[in-house]
């Protein structure tokens, strides 16, 4: 029986709902693999090891449904590792083919860590799979089922020929620790991680019913506001290849149809942010596209949105709504440990203010925050000297 677009809609929404759960500041993360499988672009994951991020792709392919295949690449890494082994009893008559079974060309969702550390031979393979669906080795040819493939790393390549491979990869998220006061919830949501709860699962008829209307969304109604979104990147300095610019119009018509809109709108705009390649210019493009991004609005993608469009702004709207919590759970003096511990996440938020913000460009949402908590911090340390 076939999915109607609403029942598919809603059923990738609960899947990446749950997925998201117990899974800090990796909510946005969990959403672009969702974005990009209806798009048929991939993503690339930039930040330190042990930031969840083979965790945040695992828990995503389960929701979506399908086969997953994961790796993680070394400098010795063999292409059958990633492949297939080559076929012993057909080698023996002349051809050289791979057994494919379980590897990466009969993967649905994939995950390749530390992606550019893949030799010349495994990455020269990867990119006819990756742009036309097609694995080609000695004898073997065949379409591949992939949707998308998510490559991590700890940081971009800086050598041309690694560049032009990352280039493969449309969307670009760039990923932090957890910080300071947000690490009881890492606790907790790491915890809770080990519950073997099953969670909603999108079947993927329900994924490709999605897919189809981003393919068939009529894209001329958004199409002068995202050229104009580009004149603007460039006249800031921010140039995206011709080959992005083209390839945007697939993560923005996938954004729209996973909002449950046919037709794509200028609240559909803010995955452009994602399709700038580096972390500095996406901060540039958030600041030059202030007004455009505005209008951001996704109930199925909530946290890439958000992140999207307000990024540092929404940063400071979580630590200002954290810190009052704090200033107004102050415990009592007498409780000497409950004191320790609520002075430490108030030492917590007033860090990740300082590091995430010159004074100067403090928000406003923040600058009377700063002063409280630098107030109250003032008076403990009183008190303990007393």
């Amino acid at each position: 029986m076939s999915v109607s677009f609403e029942v598919a809609v809603a059923e990738v929404r609960d899947a990446l709902t749950d997925a998201s759960r117990g899974l800090v500041e990796r909510e946005a993360m969990v959403e672009l693999v969702a974005l990009s499988a209806v798009a048929g672009e991939h993503l690339l994951v930039v930040g330190p090891p042990g930031t969840a991020k083979s965790e945040a792709v695992r828990r995503t392919a389960r929701g979506l449904g399908g086969s997953y295949f994961e790796y993680l690449l070394g400098r010795f890494t063999e292409p059958s590792e990633i492949f297939g082994p080559v076929d012993l009893r057909k080698l023996r008559e002349g051809l050289v083919e791979t057994e494919t079974a379980g590897m990466l060309p009969e993967a649905e969702v994939a995950f390749l860590d530390e992606v550019f550390l893949g030799s010349t031979a495994i990455l020269n393979t990867l990119l006819g799979l990756l742009n036309e669906r097609t694995f080609r080795r000695g004898h073997t040819r065949m379409q591949c089922p992939l949707r998308v493939c998510v490559g991590a790393s700890n940081a971009l390549p800086e050598d041309d020929a690694l560049a032009a491979f990352a280039d493969r990869f449309l969307a670009r998220i760039f990923v932090e620790p957890v910080p300071d006061p947000r690490l009881e919830e890492l606790l907790e949501g790491g915890a809770s991680l080990w519950a073997d709860a099953a969670p909603r699962v999108a079947s993927l008829a329900s994924l490709d019913v999605v897919a189809q209307a981003a393919r068939r969304a009529d894209l001329g109604p958004v199409r002068p506001h995202l050229a104009q979104a580009l004149r603007t990147l460039r006249a800031a300095g921010i140039a995206l290849s011709d080959r992005r610019a083209v390839k945007v119009q697939r993560l923005v018509a996938a954004a729209a149809a996973l909002a449950g809109r046919t037709t794509p709108g200028v609240a559909d705009l803010w995955p452009l942010v994602y399709a700038v390649p580096t972390k500095e210019a996406q901060a540039l493009a958030r600041d030059v596209l202030r007004d455009v991004l505005s209008a951001s609005e996704n109930l199925a993608l909530p946290a890439a949105a958000l992140e999207a469009s307000a990024g540092p702004l929404a940063r400071a709207q979580r630590i200002a709504q954290a810190g009052h919590v704090l200033l107004e759970s102050r415990p009592v003096e007498g409780d000497v440990d409950a004191v320790a511990a609520w002075r430490l996440k108030l030492e917590g938020v007033a860090r990740e203010m300082d590091a995430g913000f010159a004074p100067e460009a403090l928000p406003e949402t923040l600058r009377a925050l700063r002063s409280a908590v630098a107030v109250v911090l003032e008076e403990e340390a009183s008190t303990r000297a007393a």
